[in-house]
């Protein structure tokens, strides 16, 4: 959080590195941004990532930056270019994994090689002691197409000698062989050559130490074995042809690649193993991302070597940590991140529900914006349509509207299927603890494993934050605890109920000791992957009422946003984290903010949309095969529509088939069902190429348009001048109609964004007015605000106050108004379409004095008309008249 003589945030801009888009050009651009009134840009992370990422978050190394960036050279001219601006900088920073495929990650390979005779067995989060002992001291690499002995039989992994190294290939997958699995091969060799060096060599690798206590011992030696083997082979070439032939036979001979795979200190495997059998902690259910024990200090010191360096130096303000409940102990984490770095200005992303907060002892200025943008777009759904679109949804679909239990059965499925390894590792430490206790060491092991696995899917948060070594549970977790405890109880009620006493005893740190603390972290690490998996990205898109709702951090079952319920959330930011990040979209978002407003307006028609609806689904029946595809995904098909028309199938079906596949009902990633998919395609597809259809839509949405781009407006000045500091995802200053990535990846046309910007500075509200769809009244309203949110410091400053204003008047209750520490006054609309048109007798009881409006170009005094004081811009930011 901002200190003493550390300038405070005005307004974040949010860049998303790609190799196409790196440092240089994204130096080319810090004069608009700064033109627009930014004061930091936010940066994706740019450490070394996998080749070709888009993301950043696919980490492979902490000591490098990102080559396909432009590297060091290029992040120093592009920090010049900001610090030519003043522009501060934040950066998004990954502390939870590592990318470990392709063979990118030295850490990941040298564990490969050596097991837990690494000296980077530490690093990662691996059980070396399963529960199957066919994995006992060995990762497991879910990477194979086919069953093991096919693809061994079919000759498709082969041993590789490369530029000195020796890999195991499976197509594009490769892992180095262990040093000592080379023993044998080398005394093949040894023998057809009549070389004494290779037999000695053999010999030498055979006898290499396992233990992880020799591991720098171990690590020496490989290093001169090593040095004298590449020696002795440049040296002798009848000695590597030797050799060569003898990788040759092995890879000729499946027994002998068994016979060498057997020794490997990983086991190849099918994929579909990963969520039965992994032994590493993965980012959610990534194989390729494995989880850091970031609380060892050789890995944190490691890994935040570059960005405390640029802290330090002044290049850095703030950190954006990534998943923070995916850490073993965030509490830990933050603190000894705050201590390293002061005076920085920190951030975690941290999904809240809707009745939880960050806990008050972390020691940052709040999170990343999701619990404000789900508020903020609630303003704009009418409450009073929940029961009709309910309807509408269930008679249309024939699907449950029980959003709870699309919500249990999408977590559950998800324990099922996805974190089978996770729920082992569980199982077995609670295993070895029941033995402690005499009540309850006769438990099976599959009712242990049961009740883990109910009591994991019946969290209703991403986590709790228990400290089991201090023997410390809040009053607010244990809470979570009992009902979670509840739910799994009642859904299981075969159980002994003693088992769930013996669960809830460990969870509420009544039952302490070091078996009893590795069990609770470790259980708080996995409720988090599993509230991801199967709310966001299972239930999110089962669950079609209103689909606006259902976005990250959102609660599709809450329909809107109760005037109160804002203001109270303003107040209790402003006094708790002012500095609190405030997003409307994001990189991770399910739909751009102007798609989800445009979705919004339909809970102001519900009879409307209900016989539009009808007429769109008769006209498609033509293009129904078999029945598919099924009601629940042509609902979602309408109301994606309806937020992004116009749209074409080279932006609809990548979004369908994720959301289909995502949805695990008639297609998976894991299971596609062509047939499924097909139908779904070319039902799409004929109806984008349907006339009257298309016809129809485009009349319908250029109808609704017009109000959903006020209700931007009124989003965006709301967004730049509530508690917090707003951040703008990039592009995202123009009309967004996105859909979730990778669609929202797309190139920023910043030409068009820098003629937004020329119109903003120079029409006025009028002339933008009239001319709504390029989107310059959206920047004008962005930067004017953030204007004013630079020159009225004290407003919107650390101890600035938030007070709520409540119009007058018939339509009262569609005016969200406020005032900021006594000299800005902030006045917006709600639910425009309901409203008609007719403010009636609205009016808005301003304060004593004069009042400019920054926006509209007015001024005003007294008691004003809720008509005059929202025109022609429908919004008004004013400011006291001095």
């Amino acid at each position: 959080m901002p200190s003493d003589g550390h300038p405070h945030p005005v307004a974040t801009y949010r860049v998303q590195f790609t190799p196409e888009f790196g440092f240089a050009q994204a130096a080319e651009r810090v004069g608009y941004w700064w033109g627009l009134g930014i004061s930091h840009v936010y940066c994706s992370p740019y450490l070394q990532s996998a080749p070709g990422s888009t993301s950043g978050y696919d980490v492979t190394s902490h000591d490098t930056v990102n080559t396909e960036l432009g590297g060091a050279e290029g992040l120093a001219r592009f920090l010049a270019a900001l610090a030519r601006r003043r522009l501060g900088q934040v950066l998004d920073i990954v502390p939870n994994h590592m990318y470990i495929g392709g063979g990118h990650n030295r850490l990941w390979m040298d564990v490969l090689a050596h097991g837990r005779a690494s000296r980077y067995a530490g690093y990662f989060d691996i059980n070396w002691n399963p529960p199957e002992d066919k994995l006992a001291g060995r990762v497991l690499l879910p990477v194979l197409g086919e069953a093991f002995g096919q693809v061994v039989q079919a000759g498709q992994v082969r041993l590789e000698r490369t530029e000195g190294q020796y890999l195991v290939r499976y197509f594009d997958h490769v892992a180095p062989a262990a040093p000592e699995s080379l023993g044998a091969i080398l005394a093949r060799a040894a023998e057809q050559a009549g070389s004494e060096e290779l037999a000695y060599l053999a010999e030498a690798l055979a006898a290499l130490p396992a233990e992880p206590e020799h591991a720098a011992r171990r690590a020496r030696a490989w290093r001169v074995l090593h040095g004298w083997l590449g020696r002795l082979l440049a040296e002798r070439p009848e000695a590597a042809e030797a050799l060569d032939r003898a990788i040759e036979r092995v890879n000729e001979e499946p027994a002998l690649m068994v016979e060498l795979l057997d020794r490997q200190h990983y086991r190849l495997a099918h994929w579909r193993t990963a969520g039965r059998e992994v032994n590493y902690r993965r980012f959610f259910e990534i194989n390729e991302l494995a989880g850091l024990c970031i609380q060892d200090d050789a890995v944190f010191a490691q890994s935040h070597r570059l960005i405390f360096g640029w802290l330090g130096a002044g290049q850095l303000d703030g950190l954006r940590v990534d998943h923070i409940d995916g850490l073993r102990d965030p509490q830990r984490y933050l603190d000894r991140l705050r201590r390293e770095a002061p005076h920085a200005w920190l951030l975690v992303e941290k999904i809240l529900a809707p009745d939880e907060t960050i806990p008050p002892s972390w020691p940052v200025a709040g999170t990343t914006g999701y619990d404000f943008l789900n508020l903020v777009g609630g303003l704009f759904v009418d409450g009073q349509a929940e029961d009709a679109l309910t309807r509408t949804y269930a008679e249309f679909t024939g699907e449950s509207p029980d959003w709870p239990a699309v919500v249990r059965a999408g977590k559950q499925r998800m324990v099922d299927q996805s974190f089978g390894g996770e729920i082992d590792r569980l199982t077995e430490l609670l295993v070895n603890l029941a033995q402690d206790y005499p009540r309850h060491r006769d438990y099976a092991r599959t009712e242990l494993r049961q009740a883990l696995a109910a009591l994991v899917a019946s969290f209703g948060v991403y986590r709790t934050y228990i400290r089991p070594d201090e023997g410390w549970a809040s009053a607010t977790d244990t809470r979570r605890v009992e009902a979670a405890l509840a739910e799994a109880a009642g859904r299981f009620g075969q159980l002994d109920p003693a088992l769930w006493g013996f669960l809830g005893g460990l969870l509420r740190v009544e039952l302490r000791g070091p078996a009893e603390t590795e069990f609770v972290l470790r259980f708080q690490q996995l409720t988090g992957p599993v509230m991801a998996k199967g709310v966001e990205d299972t239930a999110f898109y089962r669950y079609h009422r209103l689909v606006s709702l259902n976005e990250v951090g959102g609660d599709p079952g809450r329909f809107g946003t109760e005037l109160a319920e804002f203001h109270q959330w303003c107040v209790r930011t402003a006094r708790r984290h002012p500095f609190t990040m405030l997003a409307t979209s994001t990189h991770d978002t399910k739909r751009g903010e102007d798609a989800r407003l445009r979705i919004h307006l339909l809970s102001e028609m519900p009879e409307q949309w209900a016989r539009q609806l009808g007429q769109w689904s008769r006209r498609a029946d033509r293009y129904r095969r078999a029945g598919l595809p099924d009601r629940n995904a042509e609902y979602l098909l309408y109301q994606t529509l309806v937020g992004t028309w116009p749209i074409g199938m080279d932006r609809l079906w990548p979004y369908l088939r994720k959301a289909v596949r995502e949805a695990k009902v008639h297609t998976a990633w894991t299971r596609v069902d062509e047939a499924y998919e097909d139908a779904l395609r070319r039902f799409a597809e004929g109806l984008l190429n349907d006339g009257p259809f298309r016809e129809a839509v485009g009349a319908f949405t250029d109808r609704i348009r017009p109000t959903a781009r006020l209700h931007s407006l009124a989003q965006t000045l709301l967004h730049c001048t509530a508690p917090g500091v707003p951040d703008f995802y990039q592009g995202a200053e123009l009309w967004n109609e996105t859909l979730v990535d990778p669609d929202n990846r797309h190139a920023v046309d910043y030409a068009r964004c820098e003629q937004a910007l020329r119109s903003a500075d120079g029409c006025g509200p009028e002339s933008l007015m009239e001319r709504l769809e390029d989107g310059a009244a959206k920047v004008y309203v962005i930067r004017r605000a953030l204007i004013v949110r630079r020159r009225c410091r004290h407003a919107f400053g650390p101890s600035a106050q938030y007070e709520p204003l409540a119009a007058r008047g018939e339509k009262a209750g569609h005016v969200v108004a406020f005032r900021r520490n006594g000299g800005v006054i902030v006045v917006a609309p709600r639910l425009l379409w309901r409203l008609g048109g007719d403010w009636a007798d609205t009016a808005l009881d301003l304060p004593e004095g004069a009042w400019r409006d920054v926006l509209n170009e007015r001024t005003h005094q007294g008691a004003v008309p809720m008509a005059e004081l929202l025109a022609p811009m429908p919004v008004a930011l004013l400011v006291r008249e001095e």
